[in-house]
């Protein structure tokens, strides 16, 4: 979510809760709708994941992007009236292999781990200083199907604690 730290301190603890509910309600029909995955909610941010070929199929993890957008535009109206703000989001999409499994000593809890987390998590990272909210890899964008998307490459990208440089791509209608 975009100023997300801006919009909790404004709203405060409650009814920021109740923003991200509504938040993430908006996200789960392009969601499932693309045959994604819901892994895990870090506080304002959600990890999605799609089986390999459901993913690339159609170009799903792209499709569920603008399809997030797109019902976040259509409840603008709502979110405005109920939270005072409008609500807009940023992402990165890679690919690669992740481990799943319970962990914990205290409390069990079944996390994903995998170098394609903290890739994503930093290509991510780059959406606000490359002006996209989407950017893709490099990798992922061999792998897709021609489709109407239209793809600009930012360029070779230092990711942080990452020794080879990554190609980057903006993604738009």
């Amino acid at each position: 979510m975009k100023s997300s730290t801006t919009i909790a301190e404004a709203l405060g603890y409650l009814k920021y809760f109740n923003l991200l509910q509504a938040y993430y309600d908006i996200m789960s029909d392009p969601i499932v709708n693309s045959f994604g995955e819901v892994d895990q909610y870090i506080g304002d941010e959600i990890v999605i994941s799609w089986k390999l070929d459901r993913g690339l199929e159609n170009a799903n993890c792209i499709r569920c992007f603008f399809d997030i957008r797109d019902n976040l535009s259509a409840n603008r109206k709502h979110l405005m009236e109920q939270f005072g703000f409008e609500i807009g989001f940023k992402s990165g999409i890679h690919l690669g292999e992740v481990a799943i499994g319970k962990i914990g000593a205290l409390k069990k809890e079944i996390v994903f781990s995998g170098d394609v987390l903290n890739t994503t998590a930093r290509i991510q990272g780059h959406c606000n200083s490359l002006g996209s909210d989407l950017l893709i890899s490099g990798a992922l964008k061999k792998l897709l199907p021609q489709s109407a998307y239209h793809f600009e490459s930012k360029g070779e990208i230092s990711l942080k604690g990452r020794n080879q440089k990554e190609e980057l791509f903006s993604v738009t209608r």
